[in-house]
């Protein structure tokens, strides 16, 4: 009786669209990135998500180029470096972290306007894109390459973790 009664129940909790719906939206929903403002009446201004850049006389052209001048490794990449949201800027991540050098990064899902700006700035279409002391240097693959080759750790000789 007790079996019959829990295969009873696993079935009709398996064949249940409520139970397997919410959990299969939530498993999707938590991964994606919004930048546009909600039309709803009910939402504050303060939760409002805002691009501080929007109403500034600063360009992302600008931004993209001060990164790069500013940060001796800059990582344009889908993700953050401690939740990279692709496989190829995970791999770039996980080579650049062996060489124990200060990684800055910006998540190029937040703002399609940066990623853009980006493409633009390097006349590069693919992410991550890598710069090492201004230059750009390019993805995940070419930065694999060059460090199975040690003509990466030749470049960032000279970076060290105090900058």
């Amino acid at each position: 009786m007790a079996t019959s009664l829990s295969t009873i129940i696993f079935k009709g909790i398996a064949s249940s669209r409520s139970f397997t719906t919410p959990l299969t939206r939530s498993c999707y929903s938590g991964m994606r990135h919004f930048t546009t403002v909600s039309n709803d009446p009910d939402t504050h201004d303060d939760f409002k998500p805002s691009n501080k850049l929007h109403n500034s006389n600063v360009s992302l052209s600008d931004v993209v180029e001060q990164d790069v001048k500013d940060n001796p490794v800059m990582l344009y990449m889908k993700g953050v470096p401690d939740f990279p949201q692709c496989g190829f800027s995970s791999l770039a991540v996980r080579v650049l972290k062996q060489y124990d050098v200060p990684l800055s990064a910006r998540n190029i899902l937040e703002d399609p306007e940066l990623k853009n700006a980006v493409k633009t700035f390097s006349n590069w279409p693919t992410f991550p894109q890598i710069f090492i002391k201004g230059e750009f240097v390019g993805g995940s693959d070419i930065i694999l390459n060059m460090h199975q080759t040690g003509e990466l750790k030749e470049k960032l000789k000279d970076i060290t973790s105090k900058q």
